[in-house]
């Protein structure tokens, strides 16, 4: 006869049993439903400076997710939403991951004035201001992360810093140096979703 102490250890323990394979169901359709990322494009071979005034080419980024956009720093307004969405992204991602931001005004931002530049928003080493040959930043921006950059018509500028017309786009780019994903950069809804790309690109890595 079963008594009603064994009774409730039979309910215990298959109630236990029924969590145990609800987490297994989960954590199995969890890594069954995470799709590849998509591969873009490949970022062509460069060189150029830092903040610091140190080169960063493709090879020294091997191996490393990386998250980049666009900017320069005399821009009055849309920059500087690109630059604090960053900001605002870079303590949620993994310590590994690098975020790279292009200036268009390689002129004006040099190492020095990038770096004044980045105090106000980068924490870390790990997030990069590269500046140097006009046709090197054009190739990586355009022709490898496919991101529009044009000089702004002097007729319609709004103000005498409005030199740039460029993409609001975070580009995401994996250890192999291939494009990966686009984000929206000028809104802050985007965070999620970039922050589970990178999750994704990281189950990749061996």
């Amino acid at each position: 006869m079963t008594t009603p102490s064994n009774k409730v250890q039979v309910l215990v323990w298959g109630a236990l049993g029924l969590v145990i394979i609800a987490i297994l169901g989960a954590f199995v359709v969890s890594q069954l439903g995470t799709k590849p990322l998509p591969v873009y494009d490949n970022v062509p071979q460069f060189t150029l400076t830092n903040q610091n005034g140190q080169a960063v080419s493709l090879d020294s980024l091997k191996g490393k997710i990386w998250l980049a956009d666009v900017i320069f720093t005399l821009c009055p307004s849309q920059c500087i939403r690109l630059t604090a969405h960053m900001k605002e992204l870079q303590p949620k991602l993994p310590p590994d991951v690098k975020i790279i931001s292009l200036t268009t005004d390689p002129t004006h931002d040099t190492p020095p004035v990038l770096k004044k530049y980045s105090t106000s928003f980068a924490r870390g080493e790990n997030w990069l201001f590269l500046t140097g040959d006009k046709r090197v930043i054009n190739d990586v921006a355009v022709k490898g992360l496919k991101l529009a950059v044009q000089e702004t018509p002097e007729a319609e500028r709004e103000n005498p810093n409005d030199l740039f017309i460029h993409s609001t786009k975070f580009v995401l780019v994996d250890g192999n140096g291939r494009v990966r994903g686009y984000f929206d950069g000028d809104s802050p809804e985007s965070t999620p979703e970039i922050i589970s790309a990178v999750k994704t690109l990281e189950k990749e890595k061996p």
